[in-house]
């Protein structure tokens, strides 16, 4: 696949989201920041948001929605920025709302029924303006906590937990229809999917320790992250070690198309007829764009 390089010197970025003057907005994870990348590759800080601002998405009010998981240990490993576990600073994860004129944010989550959130990751608008969001959960040296799913209202009025006890979910995003809702899971290499009653309610599992329905898993060390859908219904999930994109057929067979970073974090789709993928290397800093092989779906809010 052809692609070429937008922007570097970025510090760890996710979350991008394709605005309609071409620039693209996303997360500096380690940097803190809500930023923007112009198209000739141009920086500038939108938010300084502290913790760990890592999946971004517009909402029905125009305003940018982050999910913060609170931060990271960073480490280098051989010239490649690498994050680790739980930092000593960590005060907790949160649901952030940023207005992307003023910078301004609030904090609309902090916890579901009384349970702090842990490590909120990625997240996906709905038609009715709700959204879908997941929690990877955090880790230290000695133990690994459970993550979860949600579904949450924009205003700040309503938070449930969807499925609770999953052991790393990531990337999320919606079918085109918004049947099923897909969620990556990090440390296993595979994709979920789950089938959805209504807005914000998943239907019960058919089996009753399987949290939803198997799509995929990767064959050997493979480790995915955040992902976007694309308009035939293929799921694109950024992809660890093998770094690139892996698209997973929904009848389960995948392809994978490479890029040259080992931590390859999150694709969004743009441009005219949404042909436009912006992918986030995030260990070397580098924000690249390719022309995607078919059209990448629409999301229910733009800017």
């Amino acid at each position: 696949m052809e692609f070429e390089q937008v922007a570097e010197g970025l510090q760890f970025p996710e979350g991008p989201i394709a605005m309609a003057d071409g620039s693209v907005i996303l997360v500096e994870i380690k940097r803190g920041t809500l930023s923007r990348v112009a198209p000739d590759g141009r920086i500038s800080v939108v938010a300084e948001l502290g913790g760990g601002p890592n999946g971004a998405a517009i909402g029905p009010d125009g305003a940018v929605y982050v999910c913060n998981n609170g931060g990271f240990v960073w480490h280098d490993v051989g010239g490649l920025t690498v994050p680790g576990h739980k930092p000593d600073n960590y005060v907790g994860g949160s649901i952030q709302r940023v207005d992307l004129a003023t910078g301004a944010f609030t904090t609309l989550y902090t916890e579901c029924d009384g349970e702090a959130l842990k490590g909120p990751n990625d997240l996906v608008f709905d038609k009715t303006g709700g959204f879908y969001f997941s929690d990877l959960g955090k880790s230290t040296n000695q133990h690994k906590e459970y993550g979860a799913l949600y579904y949450a209202r924009p205003d700040g009025s309503k938070v449930v937990r969807l499925r609770d006890q999953l052991l790393s979910p990531n990337g999320v995003g919606l079918s085109p229809d918004e049947d099923l809702l897909y969620s990556a899971e990090t440390l296993t290499g595979r994709l979920w999917a789950f089938d959805i009653e209504s807005s914000g309610v998943l239907k019960p599992p058919t089996v009753g320790w399987m949290p939803g329905r198997v799509i995929a898993t990767l064959p050997g060390y493979q480790l995915v992250d955040s992902l976007a859908v694309e308009a035939g219904g293929k799921v694109c999930v950024a992809t660890i070690i093998n770094g690139g994109i892996t698209a997973f057929d929904p009848s389960g067979g995948v392809e994978h198309y490479a890029f040259p970073d080992l931590i390859v974090t999150n694709i969004c789709f743009g441009g005219s007829g949404m042909r436009t993928a912006w992918i986030t290397a995030s260990s070397t800093g580098k924000l690249y764009k390719a022309k995607w092989p078919r059209a990448g779906l629409m999301l229910n809010y733009n800017a």
